[in-house]
């Protein structure tokens, strides 16, 4: 039996460097007022139609849905935003406090074609507010995520930006560009062909080497802004020069997704040498209104947990598996009896303790607390039992002294909290 194209196991020699990112995240997250949500992977399919947009990738080639036994159209989640709004709605929790500031990390699932760094089944890790229109939060996510990279040791750090605008001067935009692509049509794919009535924005967001060459000297969004978005946009730029977050205006970047308005950005790091993007994000101040609740402006991220996790292991930023603080090596029935109350009561009382069952030879034994990293061996064998003692001995030092089983669990917690520090 084979995992399924495109999904993988995450092992625990690799989960160490994935606690170690989330660690950090939430941290940081909690430190500005973010607090955990968690959202379902399944959905009604109409929730991602609504809106992601039914002229889509995702809706209308990349997620996984199927129907349930009452014919309901059901959808694994292909990101988190749309669910996070749902909940919020749900849950009215714009009637207690419209003000409201998530994160939350998990699996997302699209049928994109499995290639390095990108699966079927990813993880991200998002962070949403709901509730404030202000220029300022856009900045500080932006700096949330420049900060968090920066702690996890990726260098090269630029914030590419831009601003989709508004219901109020998209419509000047979209004309300009509609324009442009007439004489051009015949140069776009097929998809693009039919987005030109759909949502002519997203030709921007096509990735076919045609389509890009016909997009050459295109308008940009934001040569179309109203003087609201203008402002917004001015202040986000100041704020991120003021803090000292690297920037550059990206006319081309759009996002693929039909909510976004206003601010949108991808962070990119050259940690690696070449430019690669590891993190985006945007204004969305429409998408709670259109999934029926009240009109709420909201903006959030979302980090691309595999591939920052392969940015961080070629640059290894791999933490050390710590060992256990004691190996116990119980040769004999009676002993691993006695090893296995033991091993409960120090981990009950916070120390990592661990032992093999397994009747292996002493040798043996001693081999594996070497393998574990183990700091300390505590040696129980038939003549240590009917002295009714055991032997504690310091993997590094190598030095061993005999306690009492008398007083065994106080001992070994005394000589264990010296030797750690």
């Amino acid at each position: 039996m084979q995992t399924i194209r495109g999904f993988r196991d995450i092992l625990p020699e690799q989960t160490r460097l994935w606690q170690k990112v989330e660690n950090l995240a939430f941290e940081l997250f909690e430190a500005f007022g973010y607090r955990e949500i968690r959202i379902p992977v399944l959905e009604k399919t109409q929730l991602f139609a609504r809106s992601i947009g039914e002229a889509t990738d995702i809706v209308e080639k990349e997620m996984y849905t199927f129907a349930d036994r009452k014919g309901d159209k059901l959808t694994l989640r292909p990101e988190a935003t749309a669910s996070i709004c749902r909940a919020y709605i749900q849950h009215k929790m714009h009637a207690s406090d419209p003000v409201r500031k998530f994160y939350m990390t998990g699996p997302m699932f699209r049928r994109e074609r499995p290639q390095k760094g990108r699966y079927r089944q990813f993880y991200q890790i998002d962070a949403e507010v709901f509730g404030i229109a202000s220029a300022l939060v856009d900045c500080e996510l932006i700096f949330l995520q420049h900060e968090l990279f920066k702690r996890l040791g990726l260098t090269g750090l630029s914030a590419h930006i831009n601003s989709l605008g508004c219901p109020e001067c998209r419509p000047d935009f979209t004309g300009s560009l509609l324009d442009f692509l007439g004489e051009k049509k015949h140069a776009l794919c097929d998809i693009c062909q039919r987005r030109m009535t759909k949502n002519p924005m997203r030709i921007l967001d096509c990735k076919a080497q045609t389509c890009q060459a016909a997009l050459a000297g295109a308008p940009a969004t934001v040569d179309h802004l109203c003087p609201a978005c203008e402002d917004h946009f001015n202040t986000v730029k100041s704020t991120l020069q003021k803090q000292k977050v690297d920037f550059f205006i990206d006319k081309s970047l759009v996002r693929g997704l039909d909510y976004y308005t206003r601010t949108a950005w991808e962070i990119q790091t050259t940690s690696l040498g070449a430019q690669s993007a590891v993190a985006g994000g945007g204004r969305y101040d429409g998408l709670v209104k259109e999934l029926g609740g009240p009109d709420t402006p909201a903006i959030g991220f979302a980090i691309g947990f595999d591939r920052l996790v392969e940015v961080m292991e070629q640059l290894e930023q791999i933490p050390e598996e710590p060992g256990p603080d004691l190996f116990i090596v119980a040769l004999g029935e009676p002993a691993m009896e006695a090893a296995y109350h033991l091993s409960c009561d120090l981990n009950r009382s916070g120390f990592q303790a661990v032992t093999d069952f397994r009747g292996k030879s002493l040798k043996a034994l001693m081999k594996r607390a070497d393998k574990l990293n183990a700091s300390h061996v505590l040696i129980a064998g038939q003549t240590e039992m009917a002295e009714n003692q055991m032997i504690l001995r310091n993997m590094a030092t190598r030095e061993q002294v005999s306690i009492s089983m008398d007083h065994l669990v106080p001992e070994l917690k005394k000589i264990l909290q010296t030797d750690n520090g």
